[in-house]
């Protein structure tokens, strides 16, 4: 029996010869039923990853916590060589994941490359703890031998950071998409209790054990370097158990192939004959594989909803920087164990926020009936964010007001200190300032506060009147403008005289506290705040240099001089103040310090600092551990990795960004912060509109069949007529 209907017209398509033939991927091979975790969803396999994450995260962040001190006191390097190196090494840890996702994805596949760029991070530590010992070269040998273990540790960290994530989220079935959202997660936990646990450790290391003599930057390394080995080990043990995708060829060459033809052809035949297609990378047809063009509209849908996400990093990556600066010039008396290391508050309330959200926040958002979907949460982050900075705009106002006046062009800040046995009288001579220091100051005082002079230039001489019981001096002292300066005033036997200090160093660093002592003995005194600190101070109102030292009660000091000891109680020194002692020998109550705070000590609470914190964390776990899983669910099967590499390539964009504006605004500090937060809410306004028109990627597109209709190529034009054949 005849099968074929007579005059039955069947439409059939020639496919195109390419010249360039593109690889097929190789079949995926089929999964085989994993080992759960007590009974639930999750493969057993996840366990081995999340460990690996913390070992290495630890490894990472415990590196860093030392970093600049290694450079600042063990290399020897200034603040500017020690800050750019250690920007550099983090921007290349940021910017190699490009290069492992390509090799993984293209080459080697995620478990391999993660194997073999493990061994490369366990190498650049094992050579950068070989750096840290004094023993092994000389300074030439250290700077080399950290550079190169530098070098490696940023291929080795960033190369396997975009594989780690996406090969775990391999190991979840796609009927399983609710578990593996709860994995990335578990993943991030893991990433901030490593590296809260080892920004407390790592320091401890190196100060509290001495190696030659020194502090011991070889551990603080070399421990690191066990965890790293300890991940290594542990991920390498789940091996069997590992649902292992093989690499797609060079998926990368592909990508960029595919886009260049399709856009030359687009080109090519632009004619207005010729009919548009839905897609411009439609063009590409007819030399492509329909799979591979929707990986590659899946890809481009999704990196160009990245464009607007480096600012929201350009925000929270200044908790390390900014506010840092901010919280050392508030009081820390409340929070001192968090001060020790500032940056351990946010992977703390990371490790808090997280279960809070998964398992209260969004169940109780969801019961709403409210879709809160992935690209939702990534835009309520921003806007979160951009509250954290407009209430540490708030915070820097308030601080701004509580410091000291800074002194301005063609003006000086000067103090009167009255070091005599009875009151003085004090006139400057110059008409516009003659009213500022006429009233008397009693013996052992000062002026209630530094007094604002008016300069005719930029330095200037100014005479002064000195009234001392029947005695009238007169004396000319030279200042400079922009400066701070206190004028004591003594007796020198039968007479009064004056001496002019300039306190330019009355500002402190990182918000510690800073002294200086005058000595009115007829000796030299040796003054011993801690074993590491002396002041020698001469004899005869000899005035030391200030010196930073730590916050706290100072009651018995030890002093010496060339025939006697003695103790000076100095009371508390609090963050932020500058204190001045005047040692003097009062025959009633014999040797004593006088104790003057020529800046006041920071009085806002570094508590105020807390909001902010809890906001920016907030923003963080709702746009970060959201937006990897998207990255995650949203990329094709063939390009995971590449998409991940792209997440954190944003990163390294944010810290660029937070350069720039830094550099060439030129704003006040609050200003800046306020800059930041509009530009953000501009930003995350953009990405809504971008959001609410983005077509989310359904898994059965990314795997569908392979393409049905190609249209037939003749010469170099399409032939867009479909040819029919009778059968």
């Amino acid at each position: 029996m005849n099968t074929f209907q007579k005059n039955e017209s069947k439409e059939t398509l020639f496919s195109p010869v390419s010249i360039e033939e593109v690889p097929r991927r190789p079949p995926s091979p089929p999964k085989k039923p994993s080992t759960k975790i007590c009974g639930s969803n999750y493969p057993l396999s996840i366990a081995f990853i999340v460990v690996n994450e913390f070992c290495e995260r630890f490894s990472y962040y415990g590196m860093k916590a030392v970093l600049t001190l290694y450079f600042l006191y063990f290399l020897h390097w200034n603040e500017d060589t020690s800050t750019s190196i250690y920007h550099a090494f983090s921007s290349l840890c940021y910017f190699t994941p490009i290069l492992g996702a390509a090799i993984a994805d293209s080459w080697l596949g995620k478990f391999k490359t993660i194997i073999y760029l493990s061994l490369v991070y366990v190498l650049g530590h094992v050579i950068k703890s070989l750096g840290a010992l004094p023993i092994l070269g000389g300074q030439v040998v250290h700077t080399v031998l950290s550079l190169v273990g530098l070098s490696l540790i940023a291929l080795g960290t960033g190369g396997i950071k975009p594989c780690v994530a996406a090969f775990g989220g391999d190991q979840f079935e796609e009927k399983h998409a609710e578990e593996r959202s709860r994995y990335f997660s578990v993943f991030y936990l893991a990433i901030n209790a490593g590296s809260l646990i080892s920004t407390f450790i790592t320091p401890m290391l190196r100060g509290d054990v001495q190696c030659f003599g020194e502090d011991c930057y070889a551990l603080a390394f070399g421990v690191p370097g066990l965890l790293m080995v300890i991940a290594l080990v542990v991920f390498a043990m789940g091996s069997k158990m590992y649902n292992k995708p093989p690499p797609e060829g060079n998926i990368v060459a592909q990508v960029l192939k595919c886009i260049w033809f399709a856009i030359s052809n687009r080109f090519k035949n632009r004619s207005g004959d010729i009919p548009k297609r839905q897609h411009w990378l439609d063009w590409a047809a007819e030399k492509y594989p329909k799979q591979l063009i929707m990986d590659v509209k899946a890809l481009t849908r999704i990196l160009f909803l990245y464009i607007p996400l480096p600012m929201f990093w350009a925000l929270l990556d200044q908790q390390g920087s900014r506010w840092t600066l901010q919280a050392t010039r508030m009081n820390r008396n409340l929070l001192i164990l968090f001060i020790m290391v500032l940056q351990v508050l946010n992977p703390l309330l990371v490790l808090i926020f997280i279960p809070l959200f998964d398992l209260v926040i969004y169940r109780l958002v969801s019961k709403c009936g409210i879709n809160f979907s992935s690209l939702r949460k990534m835009a309520v982050g921003m806007i979160l964010a951009c509250l954290a900075f407009a209430v540490a705009a708030a915070v820097e106002i308030k601080i701004n007001e509580m410091a000291p006046a800074q002194p301005g062009p063609q003006e000086v800040f000067l103090q009167v200190l009255n070091l005599a046995d009875d009151e003085m009288k004090v006139t400057i001579l110059e008409n516009e300032n003659n009213s500022l220091l006429i009233e008397s100051i009693k013996s052992f005082q000062k002026t209630p506060h530094y007094s604002k002079l008016y300069l005719k230039t930029k330095s200037q001489d100014f005479h002064f009147h000195l009234k001392y019981h029947n005695l009238s001096v007169y004396t000319e002292h030279s200042v400079q403008e922009q400066n701070w300066y206190s004028l004591f005033i003594r007796e020198d036997g039968n007479s009064i005289s004056s001496m002019m200090v300039k306190d330019t160093e009355s500002k402190t660093t990182n918000g510690m506290t800073a002294v200086r002592f005058v000595n009115t003995l007829h000796k030299d005194v040796n003054i011993t705040l801690s074993t590491d600190m002396s002041f020698n101070v001469g004899e005869d109102y000899g005035v030391s240099a200030y010196r930073i030292v730590q916050r706290g009660e100072y009651p018995a000091v030890h002093c010496r001089t060339e025939d006697e000891n003695f103790s000076l109680n100095l009371g508390l020194l609090e963050f932020g103040a500058a204190y001045l002692f005047v040692i003097t020998n009062s025959t009633n109550q014999g040797l004593q310090a006088w104790k003057i705070a020529d800046i006041p000590a920071n009085k806002m609470s570094i508590a105020w600092q807390l909001p902010q914190y809890a906001l920016v964390t907030a923003a963080e776990v709702m746009f970060s551990v959201t937006g990897l899983e998207f990255s995650y669910s949203q990329a094709p099967s063939s390009m995971k990795s590449v998409l991940q590499a792209a997440w954190l390539l944003t990163v390294a964009v944010g810290n660029i960004i937070v350069l720039v504006v830094a550099q060439f605004s030129g704003l006040v500090q609050w200003a800046e912060f306020i800059l930041f937060s509009c530009l953000l809410l501009v930003v995350c306004l953009i990405f809504s509109i971008m959001g609410y028109n983005y077509v989310p990627v359904k898994t059965e597109d990314m795997q569908g069949p392979a393409d049905k209709q190609i249209p037939h190529i003749q010469g170099n034009m399409i032939n867009l007529e479909t040819k029919k054949t009778k059968l």
